[in-house]
């Protein structure tokens, strides 16, 4: 079952509903105008149920087939949110608020499930009920756990869950999946580094912050270098550096460090954090500083169930016929990990194309990757909960 005629043919009104989007980006659990619009779509399609309101804006609709003798429940997952990046598309549907754009696909990916969703409703060819789940918040908000939070799983009976994120760099009509960790858990610190400030002509009269800090920036390399096990993987980045004043001639009396930790391996994760606090404050205790770390677990490791990532590498097979189905793990996070957490699933890559990459200010979703990922979304439910 190659590209599906119908959605084929609907390829350029996904398109508009997808430049709209791009048009009027919102952050976080700020959806609202696009919350609105997908319900707005949703009943017009003919679903039989559309929920508000679930994680803050999210949106849920329910699609019931010809029949529902099998009695599944399939979850379909989108993301709705942009980022707070200036836009420098240049095209003509540009953001219209300065500062906001989508330029991680989110509007792409919405509008390829509208798609699949008014394909589902028009012909209902399938077993069982399909739910498509509208998330606001994939961006640093974990929309995800707020749905999750809010009962979705329970109260729309999903047993299984899907989700799916464009990547520039992969040919469009090309899906990449893996079974297992597909993307890192993301955790985050701060570190405050408290020493005696003082004037600069006198460092001898000083303990000087941002020499420890200095110190702590390259110490905690090693953790990543030398403490983990070379075959595992780990990201330390210490990704901002405040002192406690601007001034040329002033030893900051204290330092402020901000970073993320991307760990593949709960036991790794934790050693991570723990060696992260030992390096730190032994390091400062060793220049006679006093260093704090607050460290915060975020979004955890997105893990595929190997029977659910073997059928839709099937499916991506049966649509396009291009599936890398053992591609690397990435050290991005993605807040679908709280679904995959709650019921099995997968998520996969879809090839946008030789487009600017994720998160850049000219980046803009492809619209011919539109027939490829709308197709997957409807031949997920076909196939999964075939017509009685």
């Amino acid at each position: 079952m190659p590209i599906k005629n119908r959605i084929a043919e609907m390829k350029e009104e996904i398109a508009a509903w997808r430049q709209d989007f791009h048009e009027h980006p919102e952050l976080q659990f700020d959806t609202h105008r696009t919350s609105a619009r997908v319900a707005e779509l949703l009943w017009e399609f003919g679903c039989d149920e559309v929920v508000t309101g679930i994680g803050r804006t999210g949106v849920v609709g329910v699609i019931k087939g010809k029949s529902d003798s099998s009695g599944k429940v399939i979850g379909l997952r989108a993301d709705m949110d942009a980022l707070p990046i200036l836009e420098a598309t240049g095209v003509d549907y540009a953001s219209k608020t300065p500062g906001k754009m989508h330029a991680c696909g989110h509007d792409g990916h919405t509008a390829m499930l509208l798609g699949g969703a008014k394909y589902l409703a028009e012909t209902r060819n399938f077993d069982g009920t399909a739910i498509v789940i509208f998330q606001p918040a994939e961006e640093g908000g974990a929309g995800g756990k707020e749905m999750c939070d809010d009962g979705l799983m329970e109260r729309f009976r999903i047993q299984e869950v899907y989700g799916l994120h464009n990547m520039p760099g992969i040919p469009v009509g090309h899906f990449a999946i893996r079974t297992g960790t597909i993307m890192a858990a993301a955790d985050e610190f701060e570190i405050t580094v408290t020493g005696k400030g003082g004037h600069a002509a006198y460092p001898h009269l000083c303990i000087d912050t941002t020499v420890v800090a200095s110190h702590i920036v390259l110490a905690v390399q090693t953790i990543a270098s030398r403490v983990v096990d070379p075959l595992k993987q780990a990201v330390v980045s210490v990704c901002a550096f405040h002192t406690d004043g601007n001034a040329h001639n002033v030893i900051p009396q204290t330092v402020t460090m901000r970073g993320t930790v991307r760990t593949m391996d709960p036991e790794v994760q934790d050693q991570v954090e723990q060696q992260l606090k030992d390096i730190v404050t032994g390091t400062a205790k060793a220049h006679g500083a006093v260093a704090e770390v607050d460290y915060m677990r975020g979004y955890p490791m997105t893990v595929n169930a190997p029977e659910q990532t073997d059928f839709v590498a099937d499916v991506a097979r049966r649509v396009t016929g291009n599936i890398d189905d053992n591609t690397p793990s990435q050290m991005g996070a993605e807040d679908f990990s709280y679904m995959l957490n709650e019921r099995p699933g997968a998520y996969i890559f879809m090839g946008v194309g030789d487009t600017a990459k994720l998160h850049h200010p000219a980046y803009n979703f492809n619209d011919d990757a539109i027939p490829s990922g709308a197709s997957w979304w409807a031949e997920i439910i076909e196939s999964r909960m075939p017509a009685a």
